[in-house]
């Protein structure tokens, strides 16, 4: 009985050392190796660096006008910015702000400076390619990028929160460039 006894739990230590050695195995090929740089590029576009200092208007000459001609000013104290877009898009694999949508982020960001009780989700979406762990850091990324633009602009950290979706709440369904490039997004939600 002693020897069958030492043989079963030697057989148990070498059950618990196997399936100890398989998760190990398990969770470090789950693991990503991708690293994304720190920081991305921000351009400092508050009012002391802006040429001139007349009203808003810097080296893109929008003056007081948003991204594709839209007014920024003109909004009413307790609302969401209407008509300016809320969405900014990037390139694949990227979290840079793309200066097209310098405008954009003017616009929300007098918005945000002129009616300080109001707080804006920064969400960060990716397209579908790429792993969950390496979509959900890219799209918080992104989120941060944004949030960095408008705190550059003056917006309080505490009007912000930068939230990552990854690839899990796509705008447009479908694996080619034209969906994939919808869902390379930051959207901005105000509540």
């Amino acid at each position: 009985m002693q020897v069958s006894n030492a043989f079963e739990s030697q057989a148990r230590r070498l059950t618990r050392l196997a399936a100890v050695a398989t998760l190990s195995a398990v969770l470090a090929a789950c693991g990503s190796s991708v690293k994304l740089e720190d920081a991305a590029p921000v351009a400092d576009r508050s009012s002391s660096s802006l040429a001139g200092g007349n009203g808003g208007a810097g080296a893109n000459g929008l003056g007081q006008r948003g991204i594709s001609g839209v007014q920024a000013d003109g909004f009413k104290a307790g609302q969401a910015p209407a008509n300016v877009e809320r969405v900014v898009y990037f390139d694949f694999d990227s979290y840079a702000v793309r200066p097209e949508f310098s405008g954009l982020i003017d616009a929300h960001a007098k918005f945000l400076n002129g009616n300080s009780q109001r707080r804006v989700n920064l969400e960060g979406h990716t397209d579908e390619r790429g792993g969950r762990e390496y979509n959900l850091a890219l799209g918080q990324k992104r989120a941060e990028a944004v949030r960095r633009a408008l705190a550059v602009s003056g917006v309080s950290d505490s009007q912000m929160e930068a939230v990552s979706f990854g690839k899990e709440k796509p705008a447009a369904q479908g694996s080619n460039e034209e969906a994939w490039a919808q869902n390379r997004r930051v959207e901005l939600t105000y509540r």
